[in-house]
């Protein structure tokens, strides 16, 4: 069983990973689209959150360490934190501490939608007020709020985040040009 500190300590091998139930799982690199498309939600978010001064934006790749005994260390492909929380912190070198208020997932066409759904559970459990998971083939978004509180945005709508981003609607016709 591997731990969030023999994780962080990891050499580097060029592969990313995340830690569930203290077991290391592997993940691919992704594809141009989910590249493009996650940057795209990134800023976005960062320019309404830096504009409103709310808090802090992450950028995939970010630890969050969402649970122990056994670890778990998931890595959202977008992120927001309140300031609040962020004041909380010492330090943010190392894994942040907590669940972000908003995860963004974007399905690549390495995952599945299972297993992606098994990462917006596992942020909705830890705390994550608002999961957004961004499905490209379909042209949707998935609003996740608990485990049976879930809406589906098509791409002519848009999605109120304002309960985990004060004042922030993604226009769903923004992410898929």
């Amino acid at each position: 069983m591997s731990t969030a500190e023999l994780l962080a300590n990891m050499p580097d091998d060029g592969n990313r990973y995340e830690l569930v139930g203290g077991v290391l799982r592997m993940m691919s690199p992704s594809g141009g689209r989910h590249g493009r498309i996650a940057v795209g939600i990134s800023i976005l978010l960062g320019i309404h959150v830096e504009k409103n001064q709310l808090g802090a934006t992450f950028a995939a790749e970010t630890g969050f360490k969402i649970a122990t005994n056994p670890d778990t260390v998931r890595a959202p492909d977008a992120a927001f934190v309140t300031q609040a929380k962020m004041d909380s912190l010492d330090d943010d070198s190392g894994y942040l501490p907590f669940a972000p208020d908003l995860a963004v997932e974007v399905v690549s066409l390495s995952d599945s939608f299972a297993a992606v759904e098994e990462k917006a559970f596992d942020w909705i459990d830890a705390g994550t007020q608002l999961v957004l998971v961004v499905v490209p083939e379909s042209r949707s978004v998935h609003a996740y709020r608990s485990r049976k509180n879930i809406l589906v945005h098509s791409e002519n709508e848009l999605v109120d985040a304002d309960d985990a981003v004060a004042g922030w609607k993604l226009d769903v016709s923004k992410i898929f040009h």
